[in-house]
């Protein structure tokens, strides 16, 4: 265990994240290991910073003293430009989450991708990834879509609304891993899909409090499918009880949540934080309605 002399000053760059679980999860974490840690917001909205500015704030960030950035939407490409190094991963996805400042150089990192990797290993052991569909091309599309090849996935199809999206992330995903079987298809297809798929990752925004909904026709699952959502504001949303309903293994967005917060911190002081410790610290700030 770091000793208690040691500090830490970390900050989140997004639009909204004033209301952000994160600070909350990671501090209590640092709690429980003796560490002095503040994680304050940095909120564009609040502001009135365009996502060109983070570069600005990062430069700040370091002559102020902090430690780490969390980098969200809509900064999470634009901070590209303004790293001094990046992992494998975060060059390879072309987006970053999680910004070290060592030495005055900032690294980048992306614990999106690694957070649902883990997430998928821990909450569906065993799932089958010979056949799996994903509907959302965006930017957490992108991570879990990564990820699921990174897992090792042999066939997986990108829908989204956005047609030329989806080419656009299945033509990318299939430079990184030639080997294996990527496409996009239009979204109107998703019934045959899902009758040959094993499983289904859900990334997009439908299902969050302030889309409600479904994002495809119920009757489409089949308790043979294993399920992932990423959306977790509620953490029961109508996809993760339908699917549970129909027999269906099911993860449940908080778990992406929560593993990249479990990623991050690891990074940040190199300590091992309790996944388990913060996954229920993590629902009780929702059930808090934090």
């Amino acid at each position: 265990m770091s000793t208690p002399a040691e500090s830490y000053l970390v900050g989140l760059i997004g639009e909204g994240t004033t209301h952000s679980l994160t600070p909350a999860l990671h501090e209590r974490e640092a709690d429980h290991h003796g560490l002095r840690y503040i994680y304050r917001t940095v909120d564009l909205t609040v502001l009135a910073r365009p996502a060109d500015d983070a570069g600005t704030l990062l430069s700040a960030g370091r002559d102020l003293g902090f430690n780490a950035f969390n980098i969200t939407v809509p900064a999470k490409q634009v901070v590209l430009r303004y790293l001094d190094d990046l992992s494998d991963d975060a060059a390879r996805l072309e987006a970053v989450n999680t910004v070290l400042i060592r030495d005055g150089k900032f690294i980048g990192h992306n614990t999106d991708y690694s957070g649902f990797g883990s997430a998928l290993e821990e909450g569906l052991p065993g799932a089958s990834l010979g056949h799996v569909v994903q509907l959302g091309a965006g930017g957490a599309g992108a991570a879990t879509a990564y990820a699921l090849l990174a897992a090792g996935a042999q066939h997986l199809c990108v829908l989204d609304l956005d047609p030329a999206r989806s080419r656009e992330r299945a033509e990318a995903l299939a430079r990184l891993f030639p080997d294996r079987n990527i496409e996009w298809r239009p979204i109107g297809e998703i019934g045959d899909l899902m009758s040959e798929a094993d499983g289904l990752v859900h990334a997009t925004p439908v299902g969050m409090h302030a889309h409600p909904g479904m994002p495809l026709d119920g009757d489409l699952l089949q308790s043979r499918h294993w399920v992932a959502d990423i959306v977790y504001r509620p953490i029961e949303t109508e996809l993760v009880k339908a699917a549970g309903a129909k027999g269906c293994r099911v993860l449940d967005g908080g778990h992406m949540a929560v593993g990249q917060a479990v990623d991050a911190f690891r990074l940040i002081t190199g300590v091992e934080p309790d996944r388990a410790r913060m996954r229920q610290h993590f629902l009780s700030l929702l059930r808090q309605g934090t």
